[in-house]
């Protein structure tokens, strides 16, 4: 039985589009919902989360949810992967190969412990590490995903920033929508932890701008939708934090 966004406790965004903001983090999921399939963006911080996540997700959809998107490869945006059932996996080019998270034994580990130190329980964090998968699909530039009748998303390599491997998901629209991941942030700081790229960070929010362009609806990893104007002050701030010239 399909259910409305609210009824799901989601926000809608425009038509077929919509997140949840999740608890713990304020970590967003993503939802485009087309004809023929919905693509999910994040699956969340535990196996829990991503079921319930990919549950929601179905029943706005009234049906499988068949692309997974996953923005970075942080904790809590990917450890709930493998809890939905059935999806194909993207994300950027390099996310999952050498020690990604995704494939080596101690990429994983430095996840659990990353996830632990962020108020995680252990057990959970093996569990969810224990259960990922490398993604199916690498985005190496810009692949676009046909979700049925003219609805489309596209994925775009738009890092490095954040991380080594930041993907962005645009659903062109009135308005068009833009899923960021934490290249951008609304409720903190931006965090750069040891796998941020300062030095690129300025010149990817850049590529973010050129693909959602300045009417675009702009869903952060973690906070409130914001405009362009945000997009672009956060840009300065962080070129003026890490020193990046302009």
């Amino acid at each position: 039985m399909t259910v409305t966004w609210e009824e799901a406790g989601w926000e809608r965004l425009a038509p077929g589009v919509g997140r949840i903001r999740l608890p713990g983090w304020d970590c967003t999921a993503g939802l485009v919902v087309g004809p023929d399939a919905a693509l999910l963006v994040d699956a969340g911080s535990s196996l829990a989360e991503g079921a319930r996540v990919g549950a929601a997700a179905r029943a706005i959809a009234g049906g499988a949810v068949r692309f997974l998107a996953l923005t970075h490869p942080h904790f809590d945006h990917v450890f709930g992967a493998a809890a939905v059932e059935g999806a194909e996996i993207y994300a950027a080019r390099g996310a999952g190969c050498g020690r990604g998270v995704y494939d080596d034994e101690r990429g994983r580990a430095e996840l659990v412990e990353d996830a632990v130190r962020n108020g995680l329980d252990r057990r959970v964090a093996e569990e969810a590490a224990a259960a990922l998968v490398r993604p199916g699909h690498v985005v190496s530039a810009r692949l676009v995903l046909p979700l049925g009748g003219r609805r489309e998303a596209v994925l775009a390599d738009v890092g490095p920033g954040h991380t080594g491997h930041d993907l962005a998901v645009l659903v062109p629209g009135d308005p068009a929508v833009v899923f960021c991941g934490d290249l951008v942030e609304e409720s903190g700081e931006p965090q750069a932890g040891p796998d941020a790229v300062p030095s690129g960070w300025p010149a990817a929010l850049d590529r973010l701008l050129a693909l959602g362009g300045e009417d675009a609806l702009y869903v952060p990893g973690h906070g409130a939708v914001v405009d362009a104007a945000f997009v672009r002050a956060q840009r300065d701030a962080l070129a003026a934090r890490f020193g990046v010239s302009r």
